[in-house]
C-alpha cells in the first residue's frame, strides 16, 4: 500500500468494471477508469462492488479484474476488493484469492440471496475473515440486502481483529451516531450512501464509498476535503449542486445511472451485463438531463490547502 495513502480516508469511489460491445470484459477500458479516477485524487477504490457489478462476473473474470487492478494502480492508493457471493465456502475461497492477488484490504457482504438469522450472518462474516489477513470492512446496506448488520453482530465480532471498519448505508443518519456511541473507535465507520454523505462525514464518518465519484471525481474529493479542512460553506454548496445525482445512488438502477454519468462525461461506457439493461425512456432523460446540468453548472473549485 502506498505510504501517502491510509485506509478507510477520504474519498473511495465504487469503480465500475468495463464491458466490450459483446459484454465481454474490457481489462483495458476498466484498468483506464482505475486510473482516471487515481489520477483526480481519490483516496482509495473499491473493486467489484455493486458497481463493479460483482455479482455479473464469472469467478474467474472478478480474479482477473482485481489482478488488473493492482497491475494499472496497486501502490497509488490502497484497494479493496468486495466479497459478494453466494455461500460462505465461495466467499473464503475468493477473500484468500484477493489476498494472493495483492488487493490492499476486502469489503464483505452478506452471503447473497439467502437472508441469514443474526446467528448465520455472525457465523458467515467470522469465517471469511478468519480465512484472511487483510483488513476487513463490513458493508452494511439493509435496503439493498436485505440484512442489517446489527449491534448484536457487531458486539459478537469484537474478538475478530481484521474487522476494523463498516460501511454504513442504511439511509438514517442516526445509525452512525450509534455506532460510535456503543463501540468507539473499534470500528471506523466509512459513509456509504451519496445522498446522506455530508450528514455522515460531520457525524464522525473517516470517508465516503461513492457512486457518483465515478462521474465527478473532482468534486467529491473536494466535498471531503472541504469538511476536513473545516470549511462547511464550501461542502454545503458542493453537496447541494451535486445532490441530483447522489440521489440516483439510493435506487435500484444506480448501476445503470452510474454508468450512463460516466459515460456522458467521457470516463466510460454505460454498458452493464444481464440482468441490468440500460436505462431507457423517460428515466434515461431524466438521468442525462440531470448529468448535463450539473456538468453545465461545475462549481469553481478552491486548490486544496496543504496539510
Amino acid at each position: 500500500m502506498t505510504a501517502s495513502k491510509v485506509l478507510w480516508k477520504g474519498v473511495y469511489p465504487a469503480a465500475t468494471t468495463q464491458f466490450a460491445q459483446d459484454l465481454s470484459i474490457d481489462y483495458d477500458a476498466t484498468q483506464g477508469v482505475q486510473s482516471a479516477l487515481v489520477k483526480d485524487g481519490v483516496d482509495g477504490l473499491i473493486l467489484l462492488g455493486t458497481c463493479g457489478e460483482n455479482n455479473s462476473l464469472e469467478s474467474d473474470e472478478k480474479r482477473k479484474v482485481l489482478a488488473a487492478g493492482v497491475e494499472a494502480v496497486g501502490g497509488k492508493v490502497p484497494l479493496v476488493a468486495g466479497v459478494s457471493e453466494m455461500t460462505t465456502a465461495r466467499a473464503i475461497e475468493y477473500a484468500r484469492d484477493a489476498e494472493k492477488i495483492g488487493v490492499d484490504a476486502l469489503m464483505l457482504l452478506p452471503a447473497m440471496v439467502y437472508v441469514p438469522t443474526t446467528e448465520e450472518l455472525q457465523a458467515h462474516l467470522r469465517a471469511v475473515a478468519e480465512a484472511t489477513s487483510l483488513p476487513i470492512m463490513l458493508y452494511n446496506n439493509p435496503p439493498a440486502y436485505r440484512v442489517n448488520v446489527d449491534f448484536a453482530t457487531l458486539e459478537a465480532l469484537r474478538d475478530v481483529p481484521n474487522l476494523v471498519a463498516i460501511k454504513e448505508s442504511a439511509p438514517d443518519t442516526r445509525r452512525i451516531t450509534d455506532v460510535i456511541n456503543r463501540f468507539g473507535d473499534r470500528y471506523t465507520v466509512m459513509a456509504g450512501l451519496d445522498d446522506v454523505a455530508l450528514e455522515g462525514l460531520l457525524l464522525g464518518a473517516s470517508g465516503w464509498v461513492s457512486g457518483l465519484t465515478s462521474a465527478f471525481p473532482e468534486e467529491s474529493v473536494r466535498l471531503v476535503a472541504a469538511v476536513n479542512e473545516g470549511r462547511l460553506d464550501e461542502a454545503r454548496a458542493i453537496y447541494r449542486w451535486f445532490m441530483p445525482l447522489l440521489h440516483l445512488d439510493a435506487e435500484h438502477d444506480l448501476v445503470q445511472s452510474i454508468k450512463l454519468a460516466e459515460q456522458i462525461m467521457g470516463r466510460g461506457s454505460e454498458r452493464v451485463r444481464m440482468p441490468r439493461l440500460p436505462l431507457t425512456g423517460q428515466r434515461r432523460a431524466d438521468v442525462i438531463a440531470w448529468v448535463e446540468e450539473c456538468a453545465a453548472t461545475r462549481p469553481t473549485l478552491k486548490p486544496a490547502v496543504a496539510a
